[in-house]
């Protein structure tokens, strides 16, 4: 997770249990934190499609306990997954949760991200921004661009605050209590804002479990603003 200080002290003490407190408040959709997590790095691995071979370098903003890295790891084996979290503790867990996964760890602090200008090939960062302050956005996406490589691809996934199910799961959620939802349209116009091109909103999870034979039909569905969760895809153009 990254967001600020006060946040930082929180997710430390809530790491052990933030696998619990996370299934408990995702209760209603039927699903559980692994089916969330394995989804985002499939729609980005199809989103890619034959260009996800290229992809040699991979931070995960916000990787908090690493349950998004045995996903990247599957789908894109050929890269090495950078873990970054301001929260030491979250990524200790991930360690301990995935040792035999060949990846890196960094921790976060202050406004600067500690790595060099065009160090990653894609930068993944799932339900994160909702924690970060909104004022320091502009400043952490402007961040992200600069160890983006020249065409490199950005791919923010975040709650979306129409959806009524997903706003009484975040009020639900003790990790989330201080947290700000962004729409879909706010964070696209952030992104380009920072410099990224082509920043395109696509809306996803638009029915729970006992709905799943639906599921198919969310390909035409992408841009009806009423899914759980959404994706912004964008550029380093």
């Amino acid at each position: 997770m990254v967001g600020h200080a006060t946040e930082k002290t929180e997710f430390d003490r809530i790491a052990d249990e933030y696998a619990e407190m996370h299934a408990q408040s995702i209760a209603a959709s039927g699903e559980s934190p692994e089916y969330f997590a394995r989804y985002k790095v499939v729609d980005v691995a199809e989103w890619l499609g034959s260009a996800r071979s290229d992809v040699r370098r991979i931070l995960d903003f916000g990787s908090g306990t690493g349950n998004t890295l045995p996903h990247l790891a599957q789908w894109f084996p050929q890269a090495m997954v950078v873990n970054a979290d301001i929260s030491r503790r979250c990524m200790e867990v991930s360690r301990s949760r995935f040792p035999d996964i060949a990846s890196q760890y960094c921790e976060i602090g202050a406004q600067q991200l500690p790595f060099n200008a065009a160090s990653f090939d894609l930068v993944f960062t799932a339900c994160v921004f909702h924690h970060i302050p909104p004022d320091q956005h502009g400043n952490w996406l402007k961040e992200l661009k600069r160890v983006t490589k020249p065409g490199g691809r950005l791919f923010l996934f975040e709650h979306n605050p129409l959806n009524p199910l997903t706003v009484a799961a975040v009020r639900s959620c003790p990790f989330d209590e201080n947290a700000v939802l962004i729409g879909a349209g706010d964070m696209t116009q952030r992104i380009t804002a920072a410099g990224w091109k082509a920043a395109e909103a696509v809306y996803r999870i638009f029915f729970p479990k006992p709905l799943a034979f639906a599921r198919p039909m969310e390909r035409w569905m992408r841009k009806l603003p009423l899914g759980a969760q959404y994706f912004v895809s964008a550029v380093n153009a």
